[in-house]
């Protein structure tokens, strides 16, 4: 088996700056420079992906870094081809780093004649030569199942509790977390348990799929500093309703905590203009010029817990010891301080 004297990274243009956080604090870790790959990942005058890597890679351990979000489609073609390039060039084996899995949402038949896209992505990525997945808080936990490699899913509710903790200093005792939906009590009651807080839920019904009907409280939050806790926002109506739904029940302050920050269409100007004080998402998706500029949305990096769980994969040791608060917070010593 060959031997690599260190894991090497290539990007693909969703999410650069991500990839270079990473590739820094690898760096760091390591003691040596770790750049990312040399390679080029661009396009044809009619729209074709092409991708061409400038540096010799047969017998490395690659870990391609590559979220599937807007544009999807370009973003996982980019992905898939990268993945041929490196195996046709014998690469020893191909990591696939997808801090943000597109088409998660398609992940079972809810109707007559539908299909379940989050299984065929991982039939292509499978065939196209990937040998494992590191992800972050996929939507639905069964996609890891739809899967015949090792699949890696991070879970951004430790490093959320790390942030809570600080910024709650004082009046944890006065913090409620809530789920948006009856479907996020699990993830929200691991945070929960985590700082322990208590919990409450807010269960929306809808008329049509984007449109929600009524919501409902579950759950004492008089007085209560309310956080939202959630896996992606997209155009956030159903966040800004359930932060109206809160404060009209009673609670002092609402906040949001979201990993994937998709921010589709009106998205950003309902938060800004919404009742939340703060909310808070993750650079797993690249954050656009107005997601930047909003003054109450912040953002908390990915880079050292990708950067650790990358480390950790290529030296064969345990990822999920990154989920403990004790291995975690020395990964982001000072990156919540104010």
């Amino acid at each position: 088996m060959p031997v690599t004297p260190e894991p090497k990274l290539i990007s693909g243009n969703a999410n650069m700056p991500l990839a270079t956080a990473i590739a820094r604090r690898m760096s760091m870790h390591r003691g040596v420079s770790l750049g990312l790959v040399d390679a080029r990942v661009e396009r044809f005058n009619d729209g074709e992906i092409f991708v061409e890597v400038f540096e010799n890679v047969r017998g490395e351990d690659m870990f391609i870094i590559q979220p599937t979000s807007n544009p999807a489609n370009d973003n996982l073609m980019e992905l898939l081809i990268m993945a041929d390039a490196l195996r046709r060039s014998s690469a020893h084996r191909i990591t696939a780093v997808i801090p943000y899995f597109g088409y998660a949402r398609q992940d079972r038949r809810s109707k007559a004649r539908t299909p379940i896209s989050a299984k065929l992505v991982a039939n292509m990525l499978v065939e196209a030569g990937i040998e494992r997945v590191l992800t972050m808080d996929l939507h639905a936990a069964q996609i890891q199942g739809f899967f015949d490699i090792p699949v890696d899913n991070l879970y951004a509710s430790p490093v959320f509790a790390l942030d809570i903790m600080k910024q709650f200093k004082g009046c944890l005792d006065e913090v409620m977390i809530v789920s948006p939906d009856v479907g996020g009590v699990a993830r929200a009651r691991e945070l929960a348990k985590r700082i322990n807080a208590p919990l409450s839920i807010v269960d929306k019904r809808r008329e049509k799929a984007g449109e929600v009907a009524e919501m409902t409280v579950i759950g004492e939050v008089t007085g209560k500093r309310c956080i939202i806790v959630d896996d992606m926002c997209d155009t956030a109506g159903t966040l800004c309703k359930a932060a109206e739904v809160l404060m009209e029940n009673g609670a002092s302050e609402v906040h949001a905590y979201t990993t994937h920050g998709v921010m589709s269409g009106p998205a950003v100007e309902r938060i800004t203009a919404s009742v939340l004080k703060s909310m808070v998402i993750t650079d797993t998706i690249a954050p656009t010029e107005a997601v930047r500029g909003a003054p109450n949305i912040r953002i908390i990096p990915t880079a050292p817990v990708f950067a650790q769980a990358i480390l950790n994969i290529w030296n064969g040791t345990s990822v999920s010891s990154l989920f403990d608060t004790p291995t975690l917070e020395p990964v982001y010593e000072g990156q919540f301080d104010n």
